[in-house]
């Protein structure tokens, strides 16, 4: 056998090794999950992780996950905050990135260096100033404030818009306005659903994070009864004696229903728009 052989050989073991590694890896968590999810709290207190459940039909866990930890109402209130949050982030980084990217004023390389520079902050060290203006300002357990606050400023969303309105041709903008259509009339008529892409990849990334967010929820949403959220009502299982985790597990799994539902719904739309969102240009 060649050399050169020996080394393709080689490669390719290594490349699917690593690639059943990174599944092993990544699907072990869920599959304990699921395995959990399943035990009742006898079974999880004497079995180990990876010991399957005496059956597969006990959804006592679901039940309880559901009840106790108030999942109706932390469902509606995420379901809420995910619609406004994203109209507004798509809205406001949209709209900015048209500014930033259509209108050439002093400042503008200012402005786009600030953001950055922003980006680079890690949130937890900002987080005293804004918890002091969300309590000035009256919007702690508000949904509405909570809301306000997660529509601020999406630097990574301000960036991708930026970058599809400089693939656009300036002479759209200016065929509009000679034609008599405002400012207005050319960014929500013309350029708006030429965005598509850029939207959909930015609704997966904004969404994500949102759906998940745990520590803001939990810090400016602290009414646990009627403010709870998807991210924080499985908080209902954890205490100083111990962690009731065949139910936390059974409410992960409860949690990752919708987003596999509308994973395998918009597949296609979500594909297209990380893919298009990557190769713009």
């Amino acid at each position: 056998m060649s050399a050169a052989k020996a080394k393709k050989i080689l490669w390719t073991v290594l490349k699917y090794f690593t690639l059943i590694l990174g599944g092993f890896v990544s699907l072990l968590p869920l599959v304990v999950c699921v395995i959990t999810a399943f035990k009742t709290p006898e079974e999880y207190a004497s079995t180990n992780v990876m010991t399957l459940p005496e059956s597969w039909t006990n959804f006592d866990n679901f039940l309880q996950a559901w009840q106790q930890a108030n999942m109706g109402v932390a469902f509606r209130n995420s379901v809420i905050i995910l619609v406004f949050v994203l109209i507004g982030s798509i809205l406001t980084g949209s709209m900015l990135a048209y500014v930033l990217s259509r209108f050439k004023f002093k400042g503008n390389g200012l402005i786009r260096n600030m953001f950055l520079f922003a980006s680079l902050l890690p949130g937890i060290a900002m987080q005293v100033s804004v918890y002091k203006i969300m309590y000035t300002l009256g919007w702690i357990n508000f949904l509405p404030g909570y809301i306000i606050m997660m529509c601020g400023t999406d630097i990574i969303s301000i960036y991708i818009f930026i970058q599809f309105f400089e693939n656009i041709s300036d002479s759209l903008d200016e065929s509009a306005i000679m034609d008599g259509c405002t400012y207005f009339g050319v960014f929500f008529r013309i350029l708006l659903p030429l965005l598509k892409p850029a939207i959909v990849t930015v609704m997966i990334l904004k969404g994500v994070s949102v759906y998940n967010e745990y520590y803001t929820a939990n810090l400016y949403l602290q009414d646990k009864n009627h403010l709870v959220t998807v991210a924080t009502s499985l908080f209902k299982f954890t205490g100083p004696l111990g962690n009731q985790y065949n139910y936390i597990c059974a409410g992960v799994i409860i949690t990752m229903i919708p987003a596999l539902i509308v994973f395998i719904l918009c597949q296609k739309q979500i594909y297209s728009g990380l893919t298009q969102g990557a190769v713009k240009g």
